[in-house]
């Protein structure tokens, strides 16, 4: 299941193009947001991951292209030779603004990394459609004892359709069912999951980015108050189960595991665990009972 999301280029294959009034020159095959800086360089993502091709589906990385129509998505656009990139404009920010106004008023991004200051960079207030905009008014699904699915909370980004496809796992247990507002996330025949030909190696977890997959201790702690990242360490391991060598990022808070991830950038798994490495953390931290 590891697959190279580095592509190969000739080192003397480069494009020069302006970007905010500075010239970059970049290798060919480069998107705008690589030739930005990449993640976190202040253009906001939100479909966009480390390991899947993105969709194209939030839109709010858009840029403005000098000669284009229409914005253009910085995270799936090559870079081309003379091309003149704006990430700021009045255009540009008001498309932003109301990208954040639409998903912000129709889904719950509580648990979205850098929404609240996204919403004040850009002045977004999706308040200000009304309570009768949400959509968000749908149970938790708790059907299995390793994950939890709160739709609530998805933006239809399609990354977990992605990771479960032919981007890696190639399970193709879910896909979006449906049309229009009635878009959704579902198995096949929208089954339980234990009905499902889900193998649960947790990889859709791994690349949601809103926290509409989660797992299952995490929403238990969540509900009982004590999830608390902020007190919570990382340490970098490698799974013992079998002799592949994946790297785990094992999360842990008041000395107990508390999740499991894996590095985006590990050469063995690009992120990608099976349900032993991602799942089973159990057998090293069971403890003699107290008396």
């Amino acid at each position: 299941m590891s697959r190279s999301t580095t592509p190969s280029h000739d080192a003397e294959s480069t494009v020069t193009l302006s970007i905010d009034g500075t010239d970059v020159s970049v290798p060919e095959g480069t998107t705008l947001l690589d030739a930005c800086g990449g993640k976190g360089c202040g253009i906001p993502t939100l479909c966009y991951g480390d390991t899947i091709t993105p969709k194209n589906a939030c839109r709010v990385c858009m840029v403005e292209v000098e000669g284009s129509r229409v914005l253009v998505p910085s995270c799936s656009r090559q870079a081309e030779q003379g091309m003149v990139v704006r990430t700021r404009s009045q255009r540009v920010d008001h498309a932003r603004k109301m990208v954040l106004e639409f998903l912000g008023s129709s889904v719950d991004l509580s648990l979205t990394d850098h929404i609240t200051e996204w919403n004040a960079e850009y002045g977004a207030d999706p308040g200000r459609y009304g309570a009768d905009a949400q959509t968000v008014a749908q149970p938790v699904k708790i059907d299995n004892d390793l994950y939890v699915r709160d739709y609530a909370k998805c933006i239809l980004c399609y990354q977990c359709v992605d990771a479960c496809g032919e981007q890696w796992q190639n399970s193709f247990v879910i896909d979006i069912a449906g049309r229009g507002f009635a878009a959704h996330v579902s198995t096949e025949n929208d089954v339980p999951l234990p009905d499902s030909a889900c193998v649960y190696c947790g990889n859709c977890i791994q690349v949601c980015p809103t926290g509409a997959l989660m797992f299952k201790t995490e929403h238990d702690m969540r509900e009982a108050g004590s999830w608390q990242p902020d007190h919570q360490t990382t340490t970098d391991t490698i799974c013992a189960f079998c002799g592949v060598g994946c790297n785990l990022t094992l999360h842990v808070q008041d000395n107990t595991i508390v999740k499991v991830s894996s590095p985006p950038d590990s050469p063995i798994t690009h992120g990608n665990l099976c349900i032993k490495g991602r799942f089973g953390f159990q057998h090293a931290q069971n403890r003699p009972d107290e008396t």
